[in-house]
């Protein structure tokens, strides 16, 4: 009986424990999850079938910034006010059509232009350059005028990287300092002292000067067009008799004069500021000497010229890098808005500089955005007519442009050189002063 016993809770006990083992298991203490995000699926997620083909435009600026440090007082103030007039009706002209398109922006854009006047002194015109770059960040910068203030701000476009268009300058060393930003559409030296020997040329053998006086002017583009009109009258076939020097601001020219008159001196060639170029002529008229031809470049380039001497500043020729009368596509237009704003045709600088903005406008066009070397690229690569003429560039930055020559003939400023585009023929002789 005891047997039967313990085997009934033997299997009491197997059956226990099999129950035991089929029953719930306990639950687990959870694991901390890692902080990193789970991986991303390695394939991207569909676009939406109404996606844009093409991106949009960016944002574009208001205006495309252009700047100009520009003698309007000061001994160039006479040349500065006509260069300023032509970069002012440029830009009115271009802005009443929109502006200029730029591709980067899809649109056309205005042209904002910001001038400093920098009262002819080059110190001043520096510091002009550098707080266009720094405040109003030009893109491109537009050249004042005389070529002692185009030495000292062209530097500052190199620097800054700045393309740089400039006239009323015809100083060719400028152009070979390797500069990459400097742009200049307008008569340099070589072709000033060539071509006064060119038009001499014109005149009958039988009649033509041969005896040159050269008043040179202590600057280094005195001294660049002293040397450049020595080689010259050599290679043409005429004799210098006398060259003499001076400093500029000088007001008494009397030496010089008497040294002339005595040789026996039938041309002049000089190259004074506006305030000496008249106290040379008057000089001249007071002393009795009358060149049968005078070239005297920069001093006569504006009204205020005949207003002072009257008849006394009669046949007085120059190299003023252009002429209202010239036969081009778009002179008509400027010189009726320069005649509504200023009573007269467009002065000799102002359509250099109208020409400037030309260009301008057109390389910002081909570059197609306003990155300051590109625009730079596509200057270089110009080849267009403007209102000067047709112009391409050098590699040196010189501008392959027309050189006419301009005469005061009764009090008024004609065109004589080249015949193509005269406006009347070269008063030759002068009459003497005593007999005007």
């Amino acid at each position: 009986m005891r047997g039967k016993v313990s085997m009934v809770i033997a299997v009491v006990l197997v059956l226990s424990t099999l129950l035991a083992a089929c029953g719930p298991k306990a639950t687990p203490t959870p694991v901390p999850q890692p902080t990193t995000p789970p991986a991303q699926p390695t394939t991207p997620p569909a676009q939406p079938t109404t996606a844009p083909t093409t991106a949009p435009a960016k944002p574009a600026p208001e205006f495309i910034e252009i700047g100009a440090s520009i003698p309007l007082t000061g001994k160039y103030g006479s040349l500065g006010s006509q260069v300023k007039a032509g970069y002012d009706i440029a830009v009115e002209h271009i802005n009443a059509a929109g502006g200029v398109y730029v591709k980067e922006y899809d649109k056309k854009i205005p042209l904002r232009l910001t001038v400093y006047d920098d009262e002819s002194d080059p110190t001043k015109a520096v510091s002009k350059m550098e707080t266009l770059f720094a405040e109003q960040k030009v893109v491109a910068y537009l050249g004042g005028a005389a070529s002692d203030m185009h030495a000292a701000t062209t530097a500052i476009a190199e620097k800054n990287k700045v393309p740089y268009l400039g006239v009323s300058f015809a100083l060719y060393q400028i152009h070979q300092q390797g500069y990459k930003y400097l742009f200049s559409p307008f008569p340099k030296s070589p072709a000033q002292t060539r071509d006064v020997f060119e038009v001499l040329n014109t005149i009958p053998a039988d009649q033509r000067p041969k005896k040159i006086a050269i008043f040179q002017e202590k600057t280094d583009w005195g001294v660049e067009l002293g040397k450049m009109w020595t080689e010259n009258a050599a290679k043409y076939g005429y004799d210098i008799v006398v060259h003499e020097e001076y400093t500029p601001r000088s007001t008494d020219f009397s030496a010089m004069i008497l040294k002339a008159k005595a040789a026996g001196a039938e041309v002049l060639l000089t190259v004074p500021a506006p305030p000496d170029g008249l106290a040379m002529q008057k000089q001249m008229a007071e002393l009795g000497w009358t060149p049968k031809f005078t070239l005297m470049i920069r001093a006569p380039e504006n009204v205020s010229w005949t207003e002072t001497l009257g008849k006394v500043g009669d046949y007085v020729t120059m190299f003023a890098g252009w002429h209202h009368g010239e036969k081009f596509p778009g002179v008509d237009k400027l010189n009726a808005d320069h005649q509504a704003k200023f009573g007269r045709p467009a002065d000799l600088l102002t359509g250099p500089a109208y020409a400037c903005v030309q260009i301008l406008a057109d390389a910002i066009e081909r570059a197609g955005t306003l990155d300051r070397d590109a625009i730079r690229d596509a200057i270089a690569a110009t080849n267009m007519m403007t209102v000067i003429g047709p112009v391409t560039f050098n590699p040196d930055g010189t501008g392959n442009v027309l050189n006419p020559l301009s005469q005061w003939i009764n009090g008024k400023l004609e065109l004589v050189w080249p015949p193509e585009h005269a406006t009347a023929p070269l008063a030759y002789p002068a009459v003497p002063f005593d007999q005007r």
